[in-house]
């Protein structure tokens, strides 16, 4: 019996040992991962021009996760009522002044921001371009997006005046550059409160459709 003991004890002494080994090499990795990690930050290794695009895996790693936080966040939204005339002729007037010179519009040509930012603002008058469910369209404008040049338009404009560019933005890629111009009208939009922030022509809002070109040159 005592041999066995010795033989168990042995046993459980060599298990103990392979564990402290196995937690040593652990510990080892997770450290030198760190230090590794610490190392690419501090040494500058990742390019963070707007001129160097994504590895394809990291796109889809970081559409991912803004999809998923967008449509997580946006489940408790409670959709009224869209596709008014009124609302969506309000929306329009906010869209020129606050959103085309990234997004673009019908028969507008690209933008130096639109052409510039990274990732590239997606166009919604263009019928290929996917349709969002409004509570996440509505959650996206109010709050913006880190690290995408999108602003959090929910700071200067109310609920009612979001759901006005959500409503205004389903009904993007039927429109022809005649109807959005018929829409937009002077130009002018409100902010926060109802006030009216601006009432002057197109031309306030630097756009360039077709040959003519508004706002400034090079």
């Amino acid at each position: 019996m005592p041999v066995v003991r010795s033989i168990r004890k042995n046993s459980n002494n060599a298990n103990a040992i392979c564990w402290i080994n196995k937690l040593k090499i652990l510990i080892g990795l997770a450290v030198g991962g760190l230090l590794a990690a610490l190392l690419f930050v501090w040494l500058g290794v990742f390019n963070v021009a707007a001129t160097e695009k994504h590895w394809g895996i990291t796109t889809q790693i970081l559409e991912t996760v803004r999809e998923r936080s967008i449509a997580v966040r946006a489940q408790s939204i409670d959709v009224p009522p869209l596709g008014l005339p009124e609302q969506v002729r309000r929306g329009a007037k906010n869209y020129a002044a606050m959103c085309a010179q990234c997004h673009l519009a019908p028969g507008m040509e690209p933008t130096e921001l639109n052409l510039g930012l990274y990732p590239t603002p997606p166009r919604f008058f263009e019928a290929e371009h996917s349709p969002h469910d409004p509570a996440a369209t509505f959650w996206t404008i109010k709050n913006g997006l880190k690290l995408t040049g999108m602003p959090a338009w929910g700071a200067f404009h109310s609920d009612q005046q979001i759901w006005q560019l959500v409503s205004f933005v389903d009904k993007l890629p039927a429109l022809s550059k005649q109807d959005y111009l018929q829409l937009v009208g002077n130009g002018s939009h409100t902010h926060k409160g109802g006030e009216q922030a601006h009432e002057d022509d197109p031309g306030t809002h630097p756009m360039k459709f077709g040959n003519q070109i508004q706002g400034h040159e090079h």
